[in-house]
């Protein structure tokens, strides 16, 4: 069965700003989904709270918007106990940096088989403007009048530090090239972050919108990037913030076993020696 864009597209209209990048990165993850050719009943679609988590509603995959930074447990629960779905889980850098930056290691290290989509705008757009975790120092916001104090996360050296073994960047600006390093994440067997640097037309910088970034942005395979290269990958995280690079930073390229296949493997391992399920509370009883 060939699929395409529109399969994935579900009847619900999108209620983002006019201009907003998250239109643009619902479009490329729609062609991802129709090349990688899985169909919407394989698929779960799990996002936290702000505007890019309503993401899931705007699919045909199944769909799960859970509570403020808690997209990633929830979606290792789903790929622990249905590791034959696709899953994957979508937030902003609130949403995954601060009240959810504690999941993030782990999701790392346990290394599920999981796509994790981050919609990096350095700001908070949903709740009118606050200072995100990744706002750079002096930015001005409502909760920051006289300028930022903090230095920003970098969401790229974050994740690569930890261990991910699949790290890309992409932007609305690029459609094409976004595409394709969300499909490369789906089809890496591990844990893949793609941070996306999708523009707030309402309260961020001008210096951060889609024409701005078409300008900036410079693709890593054209500067010849080594992205089976860890050190190569660190060294152009670096400069988040002060260069737009595009493309696969870090792929793993001896991919370790995932968590979920390690699960099974140990399930049949102990199944023989298992309790049966009605006397699991017998063990505690005897005590």
């Amino acid at each position: 069965m060939t699929l395409t864009a529109k399969d994935f597209k579900s009847d619900l209209k999108p209620i983002w700003c006019p201009g907003c990048g998250d239109f643009g990165v619902v479009q490329a993850m729609y062609r991802a989904l129709a090349a990688i050719g899985r169909p919407p009943h394989e698929i779960a679609f799990v996002s936290g709270i702000g505007c890019s988590s309503r993401i899931p509603g705007y699919t045909t995959a199944y769909g799960f918007n859970s509570v403020h930074g808690r997209a990633l447990p929830i979606a290792q629960g789903i790929k622990l106990a249905r590791p034959q779905l696709l899953v994957l889980a979508a937030g902003g850098d609130g949403d995954g940096f601060s009240i959810g930056g504690g999941h993030v290691p782990h999701a790392i290290r346990r290394n599920m088989d999981i796509t994790y989509v981050v919609m990096d705008n350095q700001i908070y757009g949903l709740t009118k403007g606050q200072l995100s975790p990744t706002s750079p120092r002096g930015l001005q916001t409502v909760t920051s009048v006289g300028g930022s104090l903090e230095q920003p996360i970098n969401p790229l050296l974050y994740v690569l530090a930890y261990g991910a073994g699949f790290v890309a960047q992409g932007t609305p600006a690029d459609m094409a090239g976004l595409t394709a390093v969300i499909e490369e994440a789906i089809r890496y067997p591990g844990f893949a972050f793609v941070n996306v640097q999708s523009p707030c037309v309402t309260y961020g910088q001008e210096n951060q919108q889609i024409k701005a970034h078409r300008e900036q942005m410079k693709t890593l395979a054209s500067l010849g990037h080594d992205a089976t290269n860890m050190a190569a990958a660190l060294a152009r995280a670096q400069h988040y913030g002060s260069e737009l690079y595009t493309g696969v930073f870090y792929k793993n390229p001896q991919p370790p076993q995932t968590f979920e296949a390690q699960a099974r493997e140990r399930q049949t391992q102990l199944g023989p020696s298992a309790r049966p399920r009605d006397r699991i509370l017998d063990m505690f009883r005897q005590q």
